[in-house]
């Protein structure tokens, strides 16, 4: 019998870095609206309001940084997907009137999967239309 497996390693590191992140911008003054937010064109780690604005959070962790640094992996291409993820968010949320911004957060993980560091980038990029 086929049984479904858990989540890979990879995401269960995801899932607790997107927590300490979370935790962090909760104590920084964010107001979590939500987690994993999905639709049809893919998936936001992260929504809150901050100081009046809505901001969408994009979460990258690593095990080190041996190679590029977290924050480095969030591209033009990634920039322009969230661009659009934020769209259907504030269409689905009837939020157009709310002014947005695009914060990354990067998390460094050690072995165990505790965080070493985090860095949060406000205003990370502008929106890019389509």
């Amino acid at each position: 019998m086929r049984g479904r497996r858990g989540p890979s390693r990879g995401q269960l590191l995801g899932r607790r870095a997107e927590r300490a992140v979370a935790w962090r911008l909760f104590w920084r003054g964010y107001r979590l609206l939500a987690h994993n937010w999905r639709c049809a064109l893919g998936e936001i780690d992260l929504v809150a309001r901050h100081r009046g604005q809505l901001v969408v959070i994009e979460v990258k962790a690593r095990l080190s940084e041996d190679r590029l640094p977290p924050e480095a992996q969030v591209g033009r291409e990634k920039q322009w997907r969230l661009c659009r993820l934020l769209d259907a968010y504030r269409r689905a949320h009837n939020m157009w009137q709310v002014p947005c911004r695009f914060d990354v957060a990067a998390v460094v993980l050690d072995e165990r999967g505790r965080v070493r560091e985090l860095r949060l980038w406000q205003d990370a990029f502008e929106y890019q239309d389509a």
